[in-house]
């Protein structure tokens, strides 16, 4: 039989691991000068040398950021439905309204169209998630956002050195916050990064996430303990080093899937963009949920679905969006498919995995 492929794999290895040593060795394990080297080296890498303060999970960045630029009670902030529940969560947690609206269904991203109509005066913010590594609509959404006078952020968990036009994602908007789970395309074991506009908003990040005191014991607002430690921090600043090679191999594989996929729907890219392929999410209009389990079960081959349940039909955040009616967020949870692309496939693994995607298709067909 053969080997199982699976949908993802963290790379963790013997640099990751001698930097953890290195740190326990030091004495010195919680935010420290790995945090702060951390931050510096990946606001260079990735965002153009905006601020960045690195917290202990994604999540927290979403919730710290809003905060830090005034959203609360009373506030809506539009997000997409189709995405990980921490983007409405996040939103949530401050005591303002998630407005889920709809998605294009070339890119899953925000559809400008829709955010424009559901812009109210309780609006203050837009926030896009450039979803699976692709982009969002940024100039579009740029534009909404500045002609109606709110904010625009971004969620940039998956699409760590992803652009449009030349210009990286976190760099739109006020603040963007980049993942550093396992799985994402670059990891720190767990944890997240908030890229902001300006020093002002970094400051206030920074003291959210530390009790609210930037100096011990003097504590200016009511904040949180969401620091990363440096244990954390140690292991991103390797991953740094290695994560452009990775996501070109991920480019490659996804080249390869473009070429060779027949009977399936393959994931655009707009013109401009650079996607990073966090996931290779094609569309399976036929019996999707038995084409995965097809592909585990004769094939051997993992695969994802992200999201089967949209955010607005979620009992946590149902609440938010009554009799709310969604059709391309509806049409994509039903049809999307992630296939494994990550950096330790082998080029049998993506032939395998190409002609178990054809024979499928073709038999459903």
């Amino acid at each position: 039989m053969s080997n199982f492929i699976p949908a993802a794999k963290p790379l963790i290895g013997a640099d990751e691991r001698a930097a953890v040593d290195r740190v326990m060795q030091s004495g010195m394990v919680a935010q420290g000068p790995e945090v702060a080297a951390f931050e510096a080296e990946f606001a260079d890498h990735f965002v153009a040398g905006r601020p960045v303060v690195a917290v202990n999970s994604g999540t927290a960045g979403l919730h710290l950021g809003l905060l830090a630029a005034g959203i609360g009670p009373g506030d809506e902030v539009i997000v997409p439905s189709f995405t990980f529940a921490a983007t409405g969560n996040s939103v949530a947690l401050t005591g303002a309204t998630p407005v889920f609206v709809d998605i294009e269904p070339e890119t899953f991203s925000l559809d400008p169209a829709a955010v424009e109509a559901a812009i109210t005066p309780r609006t203050k913010g837009i926030m896009p998630v450039h979803l699976y590594g692709h982009p969002a609509r940024m100039v579009e959404l740029s534009e909404i956002a500045s002609r109606h006078g709110v904010a625009l952020f971004e969620d940039a968990a998956q699409a760590h050195g992803a652009s449009l036009d030349g210009r990286a994602v976190g760099t739109f908007g006020d603040f963007a916050m980049f993942s550093l789970y396992p799985t994402k395309n670059m990891t720190s074991g767990e944890g997240g990064m908030v890229a902001v506009a300006d020093e002002i908003l970094a400051r206030r990040v920074r003291l959210l996430r530390n009790q609210g005191m930037e100096r011990q014991y003097e504590n200016e607002v009511v904040g949180f303990n969401a620091r990363m430690t440096d244990i954390h921090a140690a292991i991103g600043r390797v991953q740094l080093r290695k994560v452009d090679a990775w996501t070109q191999t991920r480019r490659d594989n996804a080249a390869f899937l473009d070429q060779n996929l027949s009977g399936v729907v393959v994931p655009a890219v707009a013109p401009g963009a650079v996607h990073v392929y966090h996931q290779y999410t094609i569309r399976v209009s036929d019996d999707r949920d038995g084409f995965v389990r097809a592909l585990k079960d004769e094939h051997q081959i993992g695969s994802g679905v992200y999201y089967p349940i949209p955010n607005h039909r979620l009992p946590s955040l149902a609440p938010y969006a009554p009799g709310l009616d969604l059709s391309e967020t509806e049409r994509a949870a039903a049809e999307v498919l992630s296939l494994p692309v990550h950096p330790s496939l082998s080029a049998g693994d993506l032939e395998r995995i190409a002609g178990a995607v054809n024979s499928l298709a073709t038999a459903g067909a």
